[in-house]
């Protein structure tokens, strides 16, 4: 298997503000608004937590294969000023930007996995639309760790990279042709009108508070003839042949997500609710192409190649499960850190079983700006 790309960790400590209160008190589902949802509380997982494994149908590729593992000089100091929620850090005050995932060193850790599954999903590619090698000018919006926008600037050397994010986690060090800048994608857009031949974004599930507003201002920014592309991946598991059970944790995961992002305002049905067509057609972008594709969870599939994306997956996931549950589930939704730890304990159990046969899809949407 190849290896992704390391990142450098951010070299800023963060300090401790207090922090946001906004969503401190959480109002609890009832029971009945739990049960319509096909939501299980919570309590749930304590009942399961000392259940033995299986016993010969685990996978223990993560613990074989080891950790994988800035800031820029003219950012402000308040930029690095982290909140703390529940022992994580998180980005500052960037516009409304509240995003749930954190930016320390572990989750950063697991974007840039990710970012190597995604790569393996699209089949060693960074993209799929039909760009030129002359373009002039990109950007990668919500970058992360910056990862996948100087691999991007390496393969276009001509071309005028920039990456936005609200946490400053890139590394200091990228290729001449890259800067970042600290942005929130919910906010206006500051850039002048046709800006961009190619706008990229991905992973922005759970972050994009209006997905009409976000193509209409990508729209204004795009030059006439330059393309727009998002990479999502749902939240919502299946699995083909009925090994992944209603009451499992895998199928469970998808159900709580989609109800904190009700609660937090900010979707994680953007797959199922097939926005990405919608917001861009009414935004006026033309030749829409939509790919959905079946990403594997663990190392089940038959298939080299399918086995390789699903133990990768597998690997970002175990890299900082906490991490992403820690704020819409604690925060948002009020679970206890015991729920949370229980739930986990049995979702990670699930995840070793090479008899569930899980999958998500991803799904690549890209679109012209007419001439």
């Amino acid at each position: 298997m190849s290896s992704p790309a390391k990142s450098k960790e951010p070299t800023p400590a963060p300090a401790s503000p207090p922090a946001a209160t906004a969503a401190a008190t959480p109002t609890p589902l009832t029971a009945v608004a739990a049960q319509a949802r096909g939501i299980l509380p919570a309590t749930h997982w304590q009942q399961t937590h000392d259940d033995e494994d299986d016993g010969n149908d685990t996978d223990d590729t993560a613990s074989t294969l080891g950790s994988i593992a800035s800031s820029t000089a003219s950012l402000s100091e308040s930029i690095f000023e982290y909140r703390q929620v529940l022992g994580r850090t998180y980005h500052g005050n960037v516009g409304t930007a509240e995003a749930w995932q954190p930016n320390d060193p572990r989750h950063t850790e697991a974007m840039d996995l990710f970012h190597h599954s995604n790569t393996l999903v699209l089949s060693g590619k960074l993209f799929l639309a039909p760009i030129s090698k002359k373009i002039q000018k990109a950007v990668d919006i919500g970058t992360g760790t910056g990862i996948w926008a100087m691999d991007f600037a390496d393969e276009f050397s001509d071309t005028e990279v920039i990456g936005t994010d609200v946490s400053p986690i890139q590394p200091s060090w990228v290729p001449p042709n890259v800067k970042f800048e600290i942005d929130d994608c919910n906010q206006e857009w500051t850039w002048a009108d046709n800006t961009f031949d190619y706008i990229h974004s991905r992973n922005l599930i759970g972050c994009v508070e209006d997905w009409e507003s976000f193509y209409r201002q990508a729209f204004r920014c795009c030059k006439p003839g330059g393309y727009v592309e998002d990479l999502t991946s749902s939240v919502n598991l299946h699995s083909d042949d009925g090994t992944l059970k209603e009451d499992s944790a895998l199928k469970q995961w998808g159900k709580v997500f989609c109800e904190g992002g009700a609660r937090f305002g900010k979707t994680f049905s953007i797959i199922e609710d097939d926005l990405h067509r919608t917001a861009m057609e009414k935004a006026g972008f033309v030749d829409i192409v939509i790919k959905d594709i079946k990403v594997p969870i663990g190392a089940w599939p038959q298939d080299e190649k399918e086995r390789e994306k699903g133990i990768w997956v597998k690997l970002a996931w175990e890299a900082d499960l906490e991490g992403y549950v820690n704020y819409l589930w604690g925060v948002v939704l009020g679970w206890t850190q015991e729920e949370i730890k229980n739930y986990l304990i049995a979702l990670k159990r699930e995840l070793n079983s090479t008899k569930i046969h899980s999958y998500y899809t991803t799904r690549v949407a890209y679109a012209r700006k007419p001439e």
